[in-house]
């Protein structure tokens, strides 16, 4: 698999081959209870000394000798791990399926090699994960502080090649293995997957299997050349977990080739490797995203125009969650639109909101706005005022934190917001968006009032990022959620139930209140037609100035920003989103 270090050999130039689980003395010859038996043979271990060079080479040549010719047992014993090696050789021959096989020694072999050939920045082992990749239970004591030292091995490489039926096309490959001594002075090839593929790693499986069309051009949802710096990086991911989501709706085989892979079951994020095509699939066709280039453009300027500040932005089309657009800064490392876990701030009163809403309280409640909130550790607001008349609707236009956490505290349940989330905007629900993503979090609070004063406004343990964010805002412009997707036919998981109707007609009266006359108004000015917004800050560890958030719809788009020590939410992520709407024209 390609998305982590492949290692499990070496360390160094003298190669330890001590697994992190421990190294003990294998016993590679069994005994017997029976008294009257003949003296069992003492057991046979692995030594701290290393072989020799004569030792090494002969003890590779023996060991690919009796692969090649298909005499998996010998091959298995000439190894530290018979067992181990026993399951892992047979797997290969059953699942890859070489017609021939060819196995030639290279001699002594540098870490640098077999690190470039896993494709680690480093070759340090690590823990075996499965039978075909371990010693066997009960071939190695656990270690501990009284422990021999780890054995040393030499570090082999060799040439392969492997033919397959229906095809002249013949499969080269560098391998390596690492060869240690035994107590019997005999050498024994030290047992790891990468034995078999330097690509292959504990828990992975190799095989031959389907190789369905690698997309070609990536196409915007116009058909257009896909652009955007923040997405071409991603472009190999996504493809490969599109292709293996829609794998089960894709049952037509006709297109597929056939090759030599990588997969690991266990790992639903892991993209499979290709090592080798044996039968070409057909040509491909336009792999087709949901991205419109346009506003993809947008969304690349707002974070270059952030100056070196972190930030990340998404919009989403309500009507049918396809993201229009995303990007982050820097472009590069962590894709934090879909993976950021981050306090939203007051973004999230569109969720308590929704909650105090369906518990009865309504725009038009009297709902005072003290300086300090009610809980045992008083939170304050963002302003010195306190407004005692004010209604929840002119709370939410003012993001008075104090209302909503004294309001919260009288009306809703424990646990109240963490049910309206996954039941109303589907977070917690596993999104499969296309590309690895981070599905928001809103734990339930209990009967703790400080933890639940700080969830009704988006702190304390809330982690949201810019796609679930700008998803809850699509659920309030189109009244059900839409789970985020990038490409149109990949499966949408379904929220237990929609906004209702006077509900969602609510919230869009209290954000398009706010994008008129609130805190949003001198960002969404000229665009509040049709539209609603909510700005949030947030603090977060280590940072002076807080995190800025903002969300807004305007017609058929959602849109939501966050930006790293960007202030208060119309500082910086305000006009980023603005920056989108305005690109949208009317949609």
């Amino acid at each position: 698999m390609r998305n982590g270090a492949k290692t499990g050999l070496i360390t160094g130039v003298a190669v330890a081959v001590l697994a992190a689980g421990g190294y003990g003395a294998y016993s590679l010859v069994g005994g017997s209870d029976d008294k009257d038996a003949p003296a069992a043979k003492k057991a046979r271990t692995v030594v701290a000394e290393p072989p020799s060079a004569e030792q090494a080479a002969a003890g590779t040549k023996d060991f690919l000798d009796a692969w090649a010719a298909g005499d998996l047992a010998k091959a298995a014993s000439l190894t530290d791990d018979p067992a181990g090696a026993t399951t892992a050789l047979t797997a290969f021959r059953d699942q890859v399926k070489p017609s021939g096989l060819t196995l030639a020694p290279a001699g002594p072999a540098t870490p640098a090699a077999f690190a470039a050939a896993t494709g680690s920045p480093s070759a340090a082992p690590k823990p075996p994960a499965t039978a075909s990749a371990a010693p066997t239970p009960g071939a190695t004591d656990s270690p501990s502080a009284t422990a021999p030292a780890a054995p040393t091995g030499v570090l082999m490489g060799f040439k392969a090649r492997a033919e397959f039926e229906g095809t002249n096309r013949v499969w080269d490959y560098s391998g390596f293995l690492s060869v240690v001594k035994m107590s019997d002075n005999t050498p024994a090839v030290h047992w790891a997957p990468s034995v078999i593929h330097p690509h292959l790693a504990p828990g992975e499986t190799i095989g031959v299997q389907p190789l369905p069309p690698i997309a070609g051009n990536v196409v915007d949802r116009n058909n257009k050349p896909l652009t955007g710096a923040s997405i071409t990086p991603l472009l190999p991911t996504l493809q490969a977990k599109v292709a293996k989501l829609l794998a089960d709706q894709n049952k037509d085989q006709s297109d597929n080739g056939t090759g030599v892979v990588i997969t690991n079951a266990a790992d639903q994020n892991s993209v499979p490797d290709r090592l080798f095509t044996i039968v070409d699939p057909k040509p491909p066709k336009p792999f087709k995203l949901t991205i419109d280039n346009t506003l993809q453009a947008a969304a690349e300027k707002a974070m270059t125009d952030l100056g070196g500040k972190k930030g990340s932005i998404v919009a989403i089309e309500p009507s049918t969650g396809q993201v229009l657009a995303f990007a982050n800064a820097p472009v590069t490392g962590l894709n934090r639109a879909f993976q950021g876990q981050l306090a939203p701030g007051s973004t999230l009163k569109i969720l308590t909101s929704t909650a105090l809403l369906e518990a009865g309280v309504n725009p038009d409640t009297p709902v005072a706005c003290p300086t300090l909130s009610s809980n045992p550790k008083k939170i304050p607001n963002s302003f010195p005022d306190a407004y005692p008349n004010n209604t929840l609707q002119q709370d939410f236009m003012i993001s008075c934190n104090t209302a909503f956490i004294d309001q919260g505290l009288t009306s809703l349940k424990p646990g109240a917001l963490t049910t309206t989330a996954k039941d109303v905007y589907g977070i917690g629900l596993n999104w499969q968006t296309g590309l690895p993503s981070f599905d928001a979090v809103v734990p339930d609070a209990g009967t703790n009032k400080d933890e639940q004063a700080m969830q009704s406004i988006g702190q304390g343990k809330v982690q949201m990022n810019p796609l679930a964010i700008a998803s809850i805002t699509a659920t309030v412009q189109s009244g059900s959620f839409k789970q985020p997707i990038l490409v149109a036919e990949l499966p949408q998981q379904k929220a237990p139930r929609d906004l209702g109707p006077d509900v969602a007609g609510k919230l869009r009266q209290m954000m398009a209140a706010t994008a008129v006359g609130g805190t949003a108004k001198d960002v969404m000015a000229g665009i509040s037609d049709n539209a609603g917004a909510k700005t949030g800050s947030a603090e977060a560890t280590g940072i002076a100035t807080t995190n800025s958030w903002f969300t807004a719809y305007r017609g058929n788009l959602a849109v939501a920003s966050e930006v790293e020590g960007g202030g208060h939410g119309v500082d910086a992520a305000g006009p980023a989103v603005a920056s989108i709407i305005k690109a949208a024209g009317n949609r």
